[in-house]
């Protein structure tokens, strides 16, 4: 099986994602004629969050798997779509919810809000759309899928070529995927950095993206629950 090299890999996830934005801006455009200024006004409504992440994402996978092919690999191995062994499974859970505890001790204790402006601002225009059932499939299931095939799936198997480079490129894959994620704070990306290293060891530990897509969907339900406790129980 032949794997793109370091450039070659990064050229083909850049040209993925941004692929994938276009085209789901142009289909979000095409379905709202007229309406760029309510778009840009309000880039965290729901519907609009909801649609771009289920257009996007599968274009992005799509062109990934396609560079794939070209390389006469197998997507299975390429992507690591492999089972992960139990004690994974168990030690990754152990850590996310520690690591869920002691981040949100910090904000807690920093005076800083658990539940950022998006999530509450996309929550709650999703509620008032009717959807929300819809959003919260796209945020835990689609968005972790999307972004582990490319980050610790397709950015992984180029860049991880021996134990040397392992933890240089998982820290570099963790700073891409903390950049993308323009709608929080400085510790909002904080938190997705180190949350994307903790990903990153995963994935090397077990060989398996399947695990790390589990963990990365854990993480989006606790904080699609901490949102609903903030909206519904804790709103003044």
């Amino acid at each position: 099986m032949k794997i793109w090299g370091y450039w070659a890999t990064l050229c083909w996830a850049v040209f993925a994602f941004m692929a994938g934005q276009f085209v789901a801006f142009g289909l979000l455009l095409a379905l709202r004629v007229g309406d760029w200024n309510s778009m840009i006004q309000t880039p965290y409504d729901g519907e609009l969050v909801t649609l771009f992440i289920v257009i996007s994402n599968p274009v992005m996978v799509g062109l990934l798997a396609l560079a794939v092919r070209f390389a006469h690999g197998n997507q299975t191995e390429y992507f690591a779509l492999l089972r992960p062994q139990m004690r994974d499974v168990k030690l990754g859970i152990v850590c996310l919810v520690v690591f869920i505890a002691v981040c949100d001790a910090l904000l807690y204790l920093s005076g800083r809000a658990l539940v950022t402006p998006f999530q509450l601002q996309s929550y709650t225009t999703a509620a008032a759309e009717g959807w929300l059932p819809a959003m919260l499939v796209a945020a835990v299931l689609v968005a972790p899928a999307g972004e582990e095939a490319m980050f610790r799936g397709f950015l992984f198997r180029g860049w991880v070529r021996s134990e040397r480079s392992a933890w240089p490129a998982i820290v570099a894959i963790s700073l891409l995927w903390a950049a993308l994620h323009i709608q929080y704070d400085w510790t909002g990306m904080l938190q997705i950095f180190v949350i994307g290293l903790f990903l990153g060891w995963m994935r090397l530990r077990s060989g398996s993206t399947l695990l790390t897509f589990v963990l990365h969907a854990l993480f989006n339900i606790e904080g699609t629950m901490e949102t609903v406790v903030q909206m519904h129980f804790l709103a003044k």
